[in-house]
């Protein structure tokens, strides 16, 4: 899959020079996808089609070649993510809004060259999409025909649901409360489902698998996909940016509707509570003020109570997945997957 992408965004930045045109974006891009990730998403796809009964090397391309398109998308969804958040770093790397803006700085203050590189990187989402598109509709290596009517209607849902996640996270942001309810709404439409579930039943959907099938993945998907972003919830607030490649104080500072923070509004004493609301959410909030405010999720038992619910997710998860008529080295491979996705480190 590393490979196919390499070679895609190498061909567009050809292209691009052959047409005096500005290679910026294909090798930011290069840049920005071969960096590193996770790729659940294109590994659950594979997984997918396998599970599915999906067999042979042709059909093996055809399903990288989706996974491929998955990551791209991906990228689509971090790049104007980060503009969104104004995040410094991603996959321990500048942005490639910041990267972009540091580009373009001769000449030009600060404050223009920030605008031109969040621009810039708005824009490299946009292709970034469309080379999603074009990766799927390759004529050599992209589904048949029939297999593309199949992975249609999904992807068109994959990328609504995460859109809708995405609006829904971004105005729930600066108004916690303490229901539950938004915060896991937004863990199932902006992770979940685009996460785990859909990768899962394209996959599966390229090898021809019928609704009962894509039924029973979505068992197996959702909580697992929920456990992740719970821990990726975690992650943003204790984690260390040497493993998450990821500001320790960007998730503390933009003041997001998450569980943890609902569990903690609900549980801190009313002495307490101001500091909360004071702390959390504060743009300039500084390393000790941060120290302070961990305690206090801590002395809550938010925490601990995630922890809980990754636990119970994950536990879910595992009991569809001993039920699930998949060959026994597939679910030994999605086992794998699940482990890693609800009990990481970064």
């Amino acid at each position: 899959m590393d490979g196919v992408l390499d070679a895609f965004v190498d061909r567009k930045a050809a292209e691009a020079r052959r047409a005096g045109l500005p290679d910026d974006v294909p090798v930011a891009l290069a840049a920005f996808v071969g960096a590193g990730g996770k790729r659940i998403r294109p590994l659950l796809c594979v997984l997918g089609w396998q599970a599915a009964g999906g067999t042979g090397a042709r059909g093996l391309d055809r399903a990288v070649q989706v996974g491929a398109a998955l990551e791209m998308f991906h990228a689509f969804c971090l790049l104007h993510d980060d503009v969104m958040d104004d995040s410094a770093t991603r996959r321990g790397q500048p942005t490639v809004q910041r990267a972009l803006a540091a580009r373009y700085r001769a000449g030009r203050s600060r404050e223009l060259a920030d605008a031109v590189g969040a621009g810039a990187a708005i824009l490299a989402g946009d292709l970034a999409l469309l080379w999603s598109d074009e990766l799927l509709q390759d004529p050599v290596h992209g589904p048949d025909p029939a297999a593309a009517a199949r992975l249609r209607p999904l992807v068109g849902l994959m990328r609504e649901e995460v859109m809708y996640g995405q609006f829904l996270d971004l105005i729930a942001t600066g108004l916690p409360t303490a229901d539950t309810g938004p915060a896991l709404t937004v863990i199932r439409y902006k992770t979940a489902k685009y996460t785990c579930e859909r990768p899962l039943q394209l996959g599966a959907a390229l090898a021809g698998a019928d609704e009962t099938f894509q039924h029973r993945l979505s068992a197996f998907a959702l909580p697992l996909g929920e456990a992740f972003q719970l821990r990726d919830d975690l992650l943003g607030a204790f984690g260390r940016p040497e493993q998450t490649g990821k500001p320790a104080l960007d998730d503390l500072r933009e003041g997001k509707h998450t569980v943890l923070v609902s569990l903690a509004r609900r549980s801190v004493t009313p002495a307490r509570a101001p500091l909360l609301h004071a702390l959390y959410g504060n743009s300039r909030l500084d390393e000790e003020d941060a120290g302070r405010l961990r305690a206090l999720l801590r002395d809550t038992g938010a925490d601990r109570a995630v922890e809980r619910m990754i636990t119970e997710r994950y536990e879910q998860a595992a009991a569809v997945l001993d039920g699930l008529p998949v060959p026994a080295e597939v679910r030994e491979q999605l086992r794998v997957l699940a482990d890693t996705a609800a009990w990481r480190t970064s």
